[in-house]
């Protein structure tokens, strides 16, 4: 059987082979995905829904406490905090959803032959639909605000589709490793808070010194995401081009390692699960 990998391969060779025969089941993801949206909103009353109120609710408590009661001279900090929470939100879920995609799905694991990476990039990608529905009343605020799109606006599906990139590698990396640490998702459960604040989801980074906002960019991937959708969707500037070339590298760096990782203890996923 092909998917019956040589393990005398190097783990990029057999991440390359992989690779090939995951496309093969490009029907099994979309299936994937539906399953995970169903099961999201299963017996919910407002069903998808909540995936345009959960951004808008925090969006408006953040609003409240930094705009109210500590007021700061962000212009439309209502569209600022929300471009900021929206792709945190599809970072969080797809990272705490990737941690169990494997664990989470043993009983396929065992039963059924498939590329096991589909399970985590189908999170990723479902939690993307989310984001993308979210997108729909961001529109209806700029609308509000009065801030119109520019055609700099035609670069959001580049960003979004480097965000999935990052987001897998990340998905990918951190489903394996919960296979043989299960305590992995707890202790995300408290990086996630500290990521959350190192982020410039309700800040500017601006507002740091030059050092610590340059260290930022390098060394936190979801800070340069969130500031290129403000970038292009609310002020309409241009990215800077070594600012996207560095973006670009690291988002595919992170893909590559997370895969090869994947892909080099997936063998074994049957007899750990």
């Amino acid at each position: 059987m092909e998917q019956a990998l040589d393990t005398r391969a190097t783990p990029l060779a057999r991440a390359v082979r992989h690779g090939r025969w995951v496309l093969r089941y490009r029907e099994l993801v979309r299936n994937l995905v539906v399953r995970d949206l169903k099961a999201r909103y299963k017996n919910s009353v407002l069903g998808f829904l909540w995936s345009l109120l959960n951004p808008l609710l925090m969006m408006a408590v953040f609003t409240v406490v930094f705009k109210v009661l500590m007021p700061n001279d962000i212009p439309n900090y209502p569209l600022f905090v929300l471009l900021g929470i929206l792709p945190w939100n599809w970072c969080t879920a797809s990272v705490m959803g990737g941690i169990t995609s494997i664990v989470g799905n043993g009983h396929l694991i065992k039963k059924v032959a498939f590329p096991r990476e589909l399970l985590p990039i189908s999170v990723v990608i479902s939690n993307m639909v989310n984001f993308l529905l979210a997108l729909i009343p961001l529109g209806a605020m700029m609308v509000a605000f009065g801030v119109m799109p520019t055609p700099l606006l035609a670069l959001l599906p580049l960003i979004i589709v480097l965000q999935l990139v990052f987001l897998c590698g990340l998905a990918l990396f951190l489903s394996c490793l919960q296979v043989y640490f299960r305590d992995t998702g707890v202790i995300f459960d408290v990086l996630l808070l500290a990521w959350f604040f190192l982020s410039p989801v309700f800040y500017r980074v601006e507002d740091l010194t030059e050092q610590w906002a340059r260290l930022m960019y390098i060394l936190n991937p979801m800070a340069s995401f969130i500031s290129l959708y403000r970038l292009v969707v609310l002020y309409g500037a241009p990215p800077d081009a070594l600012f996207m070339l560095r973006l670009t590298a690291q988002a595919a760096l992170i893909l590559a390692v997370g895969y090869v990782f994947f892909v080099r203890y997936s063998h074994s996923f049957a007899e750990e699960v």
